[in-house]
Protein backbone atom coordinates (compact mmCIF):
# COMPACT_ATOMS: atom_id res chain seq x y z
CA UNK A 1 0.00 0.00 0.00
CA UNK A 2 1.22 3.39 -1.01
CA UNK A 3 2.23 5.67 1.79
CA UNK A 4 0.48 9.36 1.85
CA UNK A 5 1.89 12.28 3.08
CA UNK A 6 0.45 15.55 3.26
CA UNK A 7 3.69 17.24 2.44
CA UNK A 8 7.66 16.45 2.24
CA UNK A 9 8.59 18.56 4.72
CA UNK A 10 10.92 17.50 7.63
CA UNK A 11 9.84 16.72 11.36
CA UNK A 12 9.82 20.43 12.98
CA UNK A 13 11.90 19.97 16.16
CA UNK A 14 8.95 19.32 18.50
CA UNK A 15 7.60 16.53 16.66
CA UNK A 16 11.25 14.80 15.51
CA UNK A 17 11.59 15.05 19.72
CA UNK A 18 8.55 13.01 20.13
CA UNK A 19 9.34 10.49 17.54
CA UNK A 20 12.20 10.37 19.40
CA UNK A 21 10.51 9.53 22.56
CA UNK A 22 7.85 7.33 21.41
CA UNK A 23 10.93 5.18 19.94
CA UNK A 24 11.78 4.83 23.37
CA UNK A 25 8.92 4.48 25.01
CA UNK A 26 7.98 1.66 22.66
CA UNK A 27 11.39 -0.22 23.82
CA UNK A 28 10.58 0.85 27.54
CA UNK A 29 6.98 -0.86 27.68
CA UNK A 30 8.29 -3.82 26.23
CA UNK A 31 10.43 -4.59 28.73
CA UNK A 32 8.06 -4.71 31.48
CA UNK A 33 6.39 -7.85 32.12
CA UNK A 34 2.16 -8.61 32.63
CA UNK A 35 0.71 -11.79 34.46
CA UNK A 36 -2.47 -13.56 34.25
CA UNK A 37 -5.30 -12.53 33.73
CA UNK A 38 -3.36 -10.67 30.95
CA UNK A 39 -2.03 -12.90 28.54
CA UNK A 40 -1.64 -10.56 25.40
CA UNK A 41 0.08 -7.10 25.35
CA UNK A 42 -0.41 -5.67 21.93
CA UNK A 43 1.76 -2.26 21.25
CA UNK A 44 1.34 -0.66 18.00
CA UNK A 45 4.28 2.11 18.91
CA UNK A 46 5.68 -1.42 17.22
CA UNK A 47 3.83 -2.84 14.81
CA UNK A 48 2.01 0.52 13.63
CA UNK A 49 5.08 2.75 14.07
CA UNK A 50 5.02 4.14 10.35
CA UNK A 51 1.18 5.48 10.69
CA UNK A 52 2.55 6.77 14.54
CA UNK A 53 5.42 8.68 13.22
CA UNK A 54 3.54 9.98 10.44
CA UNK A 55 0.99 11.61 13.03
CA UNK A 56 3.53 12.80 15.30
CA UNK A 57 5.49 14.30 11.77
CA UNK A 58 2.66 15.87 10.30
CA UNK A 59 0.77 17.09 13.39
CA UNK A 60 3.05 17.88 16.44
CA UNK A 61 3.43 21.56 16.15
CA UNK A 62 5.31 24.28 18.15
CA UNK A 63 1.90 26.57 18.47
CA UNK A 64 0.23 23.64 20.50
CA UNK A 65 -1.86 25.29 23.53
CA UNK A 66 -4.23 22.55 24.09
CA UNK A 67 -2.52 19.03 24.82
CA UNK A 68 -6.11 16.09 24.96
CA UNK A 69 -4.79 12.85 26.79
CA UNK A 70 -6.44 9.65 26.61
CA UNK A 71 -5.98 6.66 28.65
CA UNK A 72 -4.29 3.58 26.04
CA UNK A 73 -5.76 2.48 22.43
CA UNK A 74 -8.73 0.70 22.04
CA UNK A 75 -9.53 -2.57 19.85
CA UNK A 76 -10.50 -0.78 16.93
CA UNK A 77 -8.64 2.97 17.15
CA UNK A 78 -5.05 2.78 18.00
CA UNK A 79 -4.90 -0.42 18.24
CA UNK A 80 -5.56 -0.40 14.38
CA UNK A 81 -3.38 2.99 13.48
CA UNK A 82 -0.86 3.37 15.10
CA UNK A 83 -2.96 6.99 16.01
CA UNK A 84 -4.39 7.68 19.74
CA UNK A 85 -8.39 7.72 19.38
CA UNK A 86 -7.38 6.61 15.51
CA UNK A 87 -10.83 5.42 14.05
CA UNK A 88 -10.06 4.10 10.79
CA UNK A 89 -12.34 7.32 9.05
CA UNK A 90 -10.78 9.94 10.03
CA UNK A 91 -7.35 9.08 10.55
CA UNK A 92 -7.95 7.94 6.33
CA UNK A 93 -10.38 10.67 5.10
CA UNK A 94 -9.71 13.66 7.77
CA UNK A 95 -6.10 13.33 8.99
CA UNK A 96 -4.78 11.58 5.40
CA UNK A 97 -2.87 9.06 6.65
CA UNK A 98 -3.00 5.50 5.75
CA UNK A 99 -0.04 3.63 5.38
CA UNK A 100 0.97 -0.07 6.11
CA UNK A 101 0.31 -2.10 9.54
CA UNK A 102 1.89 -4.86 10.47
CA UNK A 103 0.74 -7.63 13.10
CA UNK A 104 1.73 -8.38 17.07
CA UNK A 105 2.76 -11.58 18.46
CA UNK A 106 1.45 -12.95 19.47
CA UNK A 107 -2.18 -11.81 18.31
CA UNK A 108 -5.37 -12.57 19.72
CA UNK A 109 -7.66 -14.79 17.11
CA UNK A 110 -10.74 -12.70 18.43
CA UNK A 111 -8.78 -9.12 18.00
CA UNK A 112 -7.34 -9.37 14.95
CA UNK A 113 -5.03 -6.23 13.49
CA UNK A 114 -5.87 -5.59 10.02
CA UNK A 115 -4.48 -1.86 9.94
CA UNK A 116 -6.56 0.49 7.54
CA UNK A 117 -8.32 -3.14 5.87
CA UNK A 118 -10.25 -2.83 9.63
CA UNK A 119 -14.17 -2.68 9.06
CA UNK A 120 -14.81 -2.04 12.81
CA UNK A 121 -15.86 1.66 13.83
CA UNK A 122 -14.05 2.78 17.30
CA UNK A 123 -16.80 4.31 18.68
CA UNK A 124 -14.62 6.85 21.08
CA UNK A 125 -12.75 7.46 18.15
CA UNK A 126 -15.55 8.18 16.06
CA UNK A 127 -17.06 10.70 18.46
CA UNK A 128 -14.19 12.59 19.58
CA UNK A 129 -12.37 13.06 15.73
CA UNK A 130 -15.86 13.45 14.69
CA UNK A 131 -16.36 16.71 16.63
CA UNK A 132 -12.91 17.92 15.98
CA UNK A 133 -13.26 17.71 11.92
CA UNK A 134 -16.61 19.50 12.46
CA UNK A 135 -15.24 22.02 13.97
CA UNK A 136 -12.08 22.31 12.32
CA UNK A 137 -12.67 20.80 8.94
CA UNK A 138 -9.02 21.89 7.91
CA UNK A 139 -7.07 19.36 9.98
CA UNK A 140 -4.47 21.77 9.85
CA UNK A 141 -6.48 24.40 11.95
CA UNK A 142 -7.35 21.74 14.75
CA UNK A 143 -3.71 20.83 14.90
CA UNK A 144 -1.95 24.46 15.15
CA UNK A 145 -3.26 25.01 18.88
CA UNK A 146 -4.49 20.94 19.21
CA UNK A 147 -2.99 17.92 19.74
CA UNK A 148 -4.13 14.43 20.84
CA UNK A 149 -1.74 11.58 22.94
CA UNK A 150 -2.10 8.66 25.51
CA UNK A 151 -1.18 7.97 28.73
CA UNK A 152 -0.11 4.54 27.64
CA UNK A 153 0.19 3.00 24.52
CA UNK A 154 -0.72 -0.56 25.67
CA UNK A 155 -3.57 -2.66 25.17
CA UNK A 156 -3.72 -5.45 27.39
CA UNK A 157 -6.04 -8.46 27.06
CA UNK A 158 -7.22 -11.67 29.24
CA UNK A 159 -7.50 -15.09 27.14
CA UNK A 160 -11.60 -14.37 26.43
CA UNK A 161 -9.96 -10.98 24.66
CA UNK A 162 -11.58 -9.16 27.14
CA UNK A 163 -10.20 -5.69 27.52
CA UNK A 164 -7.86 -5.23 30.68
CA UNK A 165 -7.63 -0.88 31.23
CA UNK A 166 -4.11 -0.36 32.96
CA UNK A 167 -6.04 1.03 36.15
CA UNK A 168 -6.85 -2.89 36.85
CA UNK A 169 -3.35 -3.71 36.52
CA UNK A 170 -1.91 -5.35 39.75
CA UNK A 171 -0.62 -3.38 41.92
CA UNK A 172 3.14 -3.71 40.91
CA UNK A 173 2.53 -3.73 37.20
CA UNK A 174 0.79 -0.47 37.46
CA UNK A 175 3.54 0.70 39.35
CA UNK A 176 6.14 -0.17 36.79
CA UNK A 177 3.96 0.75 33.82
CA UNK A 178 3.33 4.76 35.34
CA UNK A 179 7.02 5.08 36.09
CA UNK A 180 7.68 4.57 32.17
CA UNK A 181 4.48 6.33 31.07
CA UNK A 182 4.61 9.17 33.49
CA UNK A 183 8.07 10.18 32.10
CA UNK A 184 7.36 9.85 28.73
CA UNK A 185 4.12 11.94 29.56
CA UNK A 186 6.34 15.01 31.08
CA UNK A 187 8.56 15.01 28.25
CA UNK A 188 5.50 15.15 25.75
CA UNK A 189 4.48 18.45 27.81
CA UNK A 190 7.52 19.58 27.41
CA UNK A 191 8.12 19.58 23.94
CA UNK A 192 4.71 20.25 23.44
CA UNK A 193 4.84 23.24 25.91
CA UNK A 194 0.92 23.73 26.09
CA UNK A 195 -0.95 25.87 28.02
CA UNK A 196 -3.78 23.35 29.13
CA UNK A 197 -3.47 19.55 29.77
CA UNK A 198 -7.16 18.50 29.28
CA UNK A 199 -7.71 14.61 30.39
CA UNK A 200 -9.97 13.21 28.07
CA UNK A 201 -11.78 10.67 31.08
CA UNK A 202 -10.87 11.11 34.89
CA UNK A 203 -7.68 8.67 34.73
CA UNK A 204 -6.13 10.51 32.03
CA UNK A 205 -6.07 13.36 34.17
CA UNK A 206 -5.27 11.89 37.14
CA UNK A 207 -2.13 10.82 35.56
CA UNK A 208 -1.36 14.45 34.59
CA UNK A 209 -1.70 15.35 37.64
CA UNK A 210 1.01 13.32 39.00
CA UNK A 211 3.36 14.97 36.10
CA UNK A 212 2.65 18.52 35.58
CA UNK A 213 4.69 21.50 36.84
CA UNK A 214 4.55 25.11 36.66
CA UNK A 215 1.88 26.83 35.37
CA UNK A 216 0.17 25.02 33.24
CA UNK A 217 -3.67 24.32 33.48
CA UNK A 218 -5.35 21.16 34.23
CA UNK A 219 -8.69 19.86 33.64
CA UNK A 220 -11.08 17.19 31.99
CA UNK A 221 -13.61 16.70 29.53
CA UNK A 222 -16.43 13.41 29.68
CA UNK A 223 -14.46 10.05 27.76
CA UNK A 224 -16.26 9.26 25.17
CA UNK A 225 -16.66 5.78 25.38
CA UNK A 226 -20.57 4.22 24.64
CA UNK A 227 -19.70 2.68 28.06
CA UNK A 228 -20.43 6.07 29.48
CA UNK A 229 -24.34 6.49 29.82
CA UNK A 230 -23.54 10.41 30.10
CA UNK A 231 -21.62 10.09 26.69
CA UNK A 232 -24.45 8.29 24.61
CA UNK A 233 -26.75 11.34 25.93
CA UNK A 234 -24.92 13.72 23.54
CA UNK A 235 -20.50 13.48 24.00
CA UNK A 236 -20.18 16.03 21.46
CA UNK A 237 -22.70 18.87 22.55
CA UNK A 238 -21.19 17.87 26.60
CA UNK A 239 -17.66 17.61 25.66
CA UNK A 240 -18.02 21.31 23.82
CA UNK A 241 -19.53 23.01 26.88
CA UNK A 242 -16.89 21.55 29.24
CA UNK A 243 -14.28 23.25 26.56
CA UNK A 244 -16.33 26.63 26.12
CA UNK A 245 -16.40 26.87 29.86
CA UNK A 246 -13.00 26.17 30.22
CA UNK A 247 -12.41 29.19 27.68
CA UNK A 248 -10.18 26.92 25.82
CA UNK A 249 -12.82 27.03 23.04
Amino acid sequence: MARRWADINMPNKTATRLIEAAANLADEVDRLSFAEPVTHVYNPLRYAAAAHRMYLSRYAKPTCKVLLLGMNPGPWGMSQTGVPFGEIDAVRNWMKIETEVEKPDPEHPKRPIEGFACQRSEVSGRRLWGLFAERFPDPKDFFKTHFVANYCPLVFMEASARNVTPDKLSKAERGALEQVCDAHLAEVIEALDPTWVVGVGAFAEKCAGRVLTGDRKLAKILHPSPASPAANRGWAEAATKQLEDLQIW
